[in-house]
């Protein structure tokens, strides 16, 4: 087996309605497919990153809250490449996201900042040149 990239990212929301309006609004992600999944009382919303990478955006009935931030056994956090984290981070301030001052990636000299989602997910900025 050789694995090529990776396809897309599953998340729940507590709130789908904030939730995709955050991240399609706020972070600008497109919009591939929407669909209500009536046997399973969910939501499934397809987001595109302009590599083809997706995240898939669902709702469930009364999910259980994300243990803790960010140590918690599993997924740790969400990272997008960007051009320049402080233009990025700006962008998001003017928005009314809390984020944290950039700091420098001491193996690789990027920089780098994170930032949550309205259910607390942490989504680190990684800046795609040193």
């Amino acid at each position: 087996m050789k694995l090529q990239r990776i396809h897309h990212v599953a998340i729940i929301a507590s709130d789908y309605a904030r939730s995709k309006h955050f991240y399609t609004q706020v972070l600008g992600l497109r919009v591939v497919a929407e669909v209500y999944r009536e046997a399973r009382d969910s939501w499934k919303l397809d987001l595109a990153l302009p590599d083809g990478t997706q995240i898939e955006l669902f709702s469930f009935p009364s999910p259980p809250p994300r243990p803790s931030r960010p140590e918690a056994c599993g997924l740790r956090h969400l990272a997008f490449q960007v051009a320049e984290v402080e233009a990025s981070a700006a962008e998001l301030l003017a928005q009314g996201v809390d984020v944290e001052p950039p700091r420098v990636d001491e193996y690789t000299g990027r920089r780098f900042t994170f930032f949550a989602d309205p259910d607390g997910l942490p989504i680190e900025l990684y800046e795609a040149r040193a």
